[in-house]
């Protein structure tokens, strides 16, 4: 329907789209429920259904392909705090993974048709091929208030063109979901066998280049890696070989790396932990640098000895500052978690190197008189700012130093 002034209603009622188990309002073919029975009506796009997850926002007002293809959201149903989401339509080259994990859209305003000269299909259609399901015309605000205040929620989406809106349904299959705490999800998104890897970062008239001369190389642990990150080692100067993430220490040390790169991923850091902190350790043993990003920076911590614990609301968007504790330059990140380190747990010889100005919590660390960091951010950026590029460039210069 493309009735605006019918629009506006699925988004509200009594001037709030959150309602608890209130009368559908007129044009709404779409919801979403969360486990306490709380409803935002809207309308369908993407594919129909009910998809079931952890309700986060994301505060980044640009790469919403890029977001919805990061393994890091495999569980969760992302809700966009800009409301112009669609507007440059979907591309074949911002892909940050094959098959996306993420389960669910939430957006303030339809889908419109994309004005962009890179545009090779409407987000809509897209969503539907990757069996998608999306809401849109919620107060995305208020939603964004809600999780403020009381945490990230579990919700269910369901959308039904032209029938009858299960809520009663979907708010019991948002209830019985068991949330992120405990889950594994490393092993949902990981690859199934290794591979090569050798393209290089996108630029302006060329597209992707290719790695022909590589003087590193590095075994890549993906725990959900986006494929920026793959890029960002490989323009570093790297040949990268990536593992799936159950990879024992044996089978990375026997690629002979110069370098071993723990990527980004989705779910709980102590869950993952039960396989990883061994493999960890032994690469450790080896002597081999070790550079963390995100999950992979949380499950090094863990193997330190720290702990971790989940965020009442986590960090998500393309404008997390991050104060660099040695020089105190502050840096703007792209940031995807729920769970963080604590930094009061970290051991003697473990050093944080990083803090958010948002919240006090840790951002990165590093293991005193060795070749061993991480960080909670995403230097890759994809999308957001190129603050931390340099990160990749310290990891090569360990891998240099003998």
């Amino acid at each position: 329907m493309n009735d605006k002034s019918k629009a506006s209603t699925p988004a509200g009622s009594k001037d709030r789209s959150g309602d608890f188990f209130g009368a559908r309002p007129e044009g709404a073919d779409a919801a979403l429920v969360l486990a306490d029975g709380e409803v935002f009506w809207g309308r369908g796009a993407g594919a129909p259904g009910i998809s079931v997850g952890e309700v986060c926002f994301n505060t980044s007002m640009t790469g919403y392909q890029e977001i919805l293809t990061d393994p890091s959201y495999a569980g969760q149903l992302v809700s966009f705090t800009f409301p112009h989401i669609g507007n440059v339509g979907v591309n074949y080259e911002d892909m940050e993974t094959k098959n996306p994990a993420a389960r669910g859209v939430i957006l303030r305003e339809e889908i419109n048709e994309p004005a962009n000269w890179r545009a090779a299909r409407h987000l809509d259609d897209w969503l539907k091929s990757i069996w998608l399901t999306c809401v849109t015309g919620v107060d995305t605000r208020r939603l964004t208030n809600r999780i403020r205040d009381g945490g990230a929620p579990n919700g269910a989406l369901v959308y039904n063109p032209g029938g009858e809106l299960e809520i009663e349904a979907a708010q019991a299959e948002a209830v019985a979901w068991p949330g992120l705490a405990g889950m594994d999800l490393a092993k949902e998104v990981t690859c199934a066998q290794s591979y090569k890897w050798d393209q290089t970062e996108w630029s302006l008239g060329r597209g992707y280049g290719r790695q022909k001369k590589p003087k590193f190389h590095v075994v890549a642990v993906d725990f959900g890696a986006k494929y920026n990150i793959l890029r960002c080692l490989a323009s570093s100067g790297c040949k990268v070989t990536v593992v799936p993430a159950t990879s024992t220490a044996k089978e990375i040390l026997a690629h002979e790396p110069n370098g071993v790169f723990l990527s980004n991923g989705p779910g709980d850091p102590a869950a993952t932990g039960e396989y990883a902190i061994p493999m960890i350790l032994g690469v450790m043993e080896a002597g081999k640098p070790i550079f963390g990003i995100c999950l992979g920076h949380q499950i090094l911590a863990l193997a330190l000895g720290a702990k971790s614990h989940k965020m009442h609301i986590g960090h998500r968007g393309g404008n997390q500052p991050v104060k660099d504790l040695k020089t105190g330059k502050v840096e703007i990140t792209s940031q995807n978690h729920g769970f963080v380190v604590d930094m009061e747990t970290l051991p003697n010889g473990v050093t944080a190197t990083h803090e958010s100005l948002f919240d006090g919590t840790l951002e990165g660390l590093k293991v005193e008189g060795k070749p061993i960091f991480s960080v909670q951010y995403h230097p890759e950026a994809s999308p957001g700012p190129h603050d931390s590029h340099y990160l990749f460039e310290r990891f090569v210069e360990f891998m240099e130093t003998p």
